[in-house]
């Protein structure tokens, strides 16, 4: 029976290299999760100037969920298991599938990335740099990293791909969510166009660089085994 299976952990568990990164990557996940969600119920608002829930709103909720949620276990599954749910990681404790100690530090990693969600969309702070760093995390989680060359990495387009669509959902009503420069400058040169421009280079700069450095310090262990050399 998976009840005989059930752990405690021991105290070290909570300061393991490991243990840190599995919650830290729950973190990020449910912060991505989180903000394309709740986000999309703001966008919604926006639009409809607070009128009351219709289905279109309910489908674009529905949507940005689903697509948020697809990403955020993608990006999680190599180093967490993308639990994004308290509700799941308990049923893998009950399962035996995880300690309690780390099912316990997973559901503070998820409680404070849902908070942190909520307050950069109340404050509407930086909303560029934030869907940005949710595009490269994901870039890095799926198709970067070296782990994620098997099944994660078969999926790599679709869920880089999900999280352009849900943070367009959550964002598009309020800055255009436009992630990539390249695509703001084409429309800004053709209709010579510049108003507030710089913001959609800053936003997905600034964004995509602490993504790469979070990922790349956290997550990648790199041996610095040397190239080997070539011959021409």
């Amino acid at each position: 029976m998976p009840i005989r299976e059930i752990a405690i952990g021991r105290p070290e568990e909570a300061t393991h290299p490991d243990a840190l990164k599995a919650a830290l990557a729950e973190f990020f996940s449910t912060l991505i999760f989180v903000f394309a969600g709740e986000g999309s119920g703001m966008a919604f608002s926006k639009l409809t100037n607070d009128g009351s829930t219709t289905p279109a709103g309910l489908v674009a909720a529905a949507l940005a969920h689903a697509f948020g949620l697809f990403v955020a276990v993608s990006v999680g599954a190599n180093i967490s298991g993308g639990h994004v749910n308290p509700a799941v990681t308990f049923g893998a404790f009950v399962g035996g599938n995880i300690t309690l100690l780390r099912g316990i530090m997973y559901w503070i990693a998820q409680l404070f990335g849902s908070t942190v969600a909520c307050l950069l969309l109340k404050f509407a702070t930086g909303g560029l740099i934030v869907m940005t760093f949710g595009l490269v995390y994901t870039v890095y989680a799926t198709a970067i990293d070296p782990r994620s060359k098997g099944n994660v990495g078969i999926i790599a387009p679709i869920a880089i791909g999900f999280i352009v669509g849900a943070n367009i959902l959550a964002g598009g009503a309020f800055d255009g969510a436009s992630m990539n420069p390249a695509v703001s400058f084409g429309p800004a040169l053709v209709s010579w166009d510049w108003t507030n421009h710089w913001v959609y280079w800053a936003g997905p700069l600034i964004g995509g660089g602490i993504a790469g450095i979070v990922y790349e310090v956290i997550f990648i262990s790199h041996n610095h085994m040397p190239l080997a050399s070539s011959e021409f």
